[in-house]
């Protein structure tokens, strides 16, 4: 039996167990000079005994005190010994960590008590949201986009079938718990290499798992055990499916990567073909969450693709959490120009109608100038905040300043995830007692409070 290999040359411990089961006998041995009870027998009894006489034979009225300190020499073996064996077996198991234990405990067991969190997006907007998001919990499931059709995941999409792996790669890095290197090398581009250059490392492992596999679900599975990621990611659906766009002009494109024009204005997007299944376990969790978040992201090739995926959009309108609009910083050039905060939220509600966003989070931190005039030259210019056009569509606008210090106006993950940690609390304090109205009012004076 493998329980005998303890017992093998070398492991370690076998010194420990020794001395844990001296500890025993000591603290067995303890309790019989002290009321006379037998708890391991024969061992037990003549060590007492011998301990017993010994006393005895010096101040017969200190053997109950004898019996004390041998009961606290014996814990004292014991939790020397357990102390010992726990750091043999880790210094294999997890020999970085050995040190830092007490602290990977317990910020594993915090994160686990945490918000059961579902994140609905793609591309970088999902992964500064999930970035922040693990810090607070451990409870995510991020759904994410497989309509894209450019660059390495439209090549892979197009040649081995699979679903494009990139939004999912870049999702999984978000969420590693692993080492820097290993993070590096999912999101490592090869350069050079005929039929390499472009590609990246993590693509071309999950598109390899998925031919391992035989399946895109199992492989995102697979791949996050690899990256031990924080939570789980879920592709919207798995079978092929494309993006489509419809323009105010009249015209139509297919094809994710070609819908951003410059000077055209999306009117609406579908699904080709509109009717393909949600994955299973991506609707129970909406069904289950606490809190659904979309966004931040690309507006029309992010978000929405995955909320007309038939089944998501009727599952967060059901869902008991709260659900959240988390907007852009800036405007999107040949997606949403000139689009105010209202104007992406009307577009939400127009492809999945009303009840799918109870709250809208704003950034109300100031673009630095030198940082804004870049993004003007590329025709991306900051989000207006219309708050009165947002409430009459329903929805209740929390304003923060959630801007990053990078050189990127983009939001910084820990602010924008505190921000979703405090209404989290501040919904569920008011939703046992009040109505939506009530926490609308007492939202401005927390915004106030919390620098908004």
């Amino acid at each position: 039996m493998d329980a005998w290999k303890w017992l093998y040359p070398g492991m370690g411990v076998k010194r420990w167990l020794l001395l844990m089961s001296s500890g025993v006998l000591l603290v067995s041995a303890g309790f019989t000079l002290i009321v006379d009870v037998d708890l391991l027998g024969a061992v037990e009894r003549g060590i007492a005994g011998w301990i017993g006489r010994l006393a005895g034979a010096f101040l017969p009225a200190a053997v109950p005190a004898v019996g004390l300190l041998v009961i606290a020499v014996g814990v004292a073996l014991i939790v020397l010994a357990l102390r010992r064996v726990i750091r043999s077996l880790l210094d294999v198991v997890l020999p970085d960590h050995v040190d830092s234990l007490a602290n990977l405990v317990y910020r594993r067991q915090h994160l686990r008590r945490g918000p059961k969190v579902v994140a609905i997006g793609g591309g970088t907007g999902l992964s500064t949201l999930l970035r922040g998001l693990k810090g607070i919990t451990s409870n995510i499931t991020a759904i994410v986009t497989v309509a894209d059709d450019g660059g390495s995941s439209g090549r892979l999409r197009e040649e081995m079938g699979v679903p494009p792996p990139g939004d999912v790669r870049n999702t999984l890095v978000a969420l590693a718990d692993t080492e820097p290197l290993m993070e590096r090398l999912f999101q490592y581009r090869f350069q050079a290499g005929e039929g390499l250059k472009g590609h990246s490392f993590g693509n071309l492992f999950i598109a390899a798992m998925t031919e391992i596999t035989g399946d895109f679900e199992q492989a995102v599975r697979e791949s996050s055990k690899v990256l031990a990621v924080r939570g789980q990611v879920l592709p919207a659906t798995v079978q092929p499916v494309s993006l489509a766009a419809e323009y105010d002009d009249g015209t139509r494109l297919v094809g994710e990567s070609r819908l951003p024009q410059r000077g055209k204005r999306i009117r609406r997007v579908t699904l080709v073909p509109p009717n393909v299944r949600p994955v299973a376990e991506a609707v129970r969790a909406i069904r289950e969450a606490d809190v659904i978040i979309l966004g931040p992201g690309s507006l029309y090739t992010s978000i929405l693709p995955n909320l007309l995926v038939p089944g998501i959009a009727d599952a967060i309108r059901r869902a008991r959490g709260m659900r959240v609009y988390v907007c852009n910083v800036m405007t999107q050039p040949g997606e949403t120009d000139g689009y105010r905060a209202s104007d992406h939220l009307r577009a939400i509600i127009e492809h999945t109608g009303p009840g799918i966003v109870d709250y809208v989070i704003l950034n109300s931190g100031r673009v630095p100038p030198a940082l804004a005039e870049k993004y003007r030259r590329e025709g991306a210019y900051p989000v207006v905040n219309d708050l009165p056009a947002i409430q009459a569509l329903g929805v209740v606008p929390v304003s923060r300043p959630l801007i990053s210090h990078a050189d990127v106006a983009r939001h910084d993950p820990e602010r924008l995830a505190m921000a979703v940690r405090d209404l989290w609390e501040t919904h569920r304090a008011a939703r046992g007692s009040a109505s939506k109205a009530w926490v609308a009012r007492l939202l401005p004076a927390w915004v106030r409070r919390m620098g908004g």
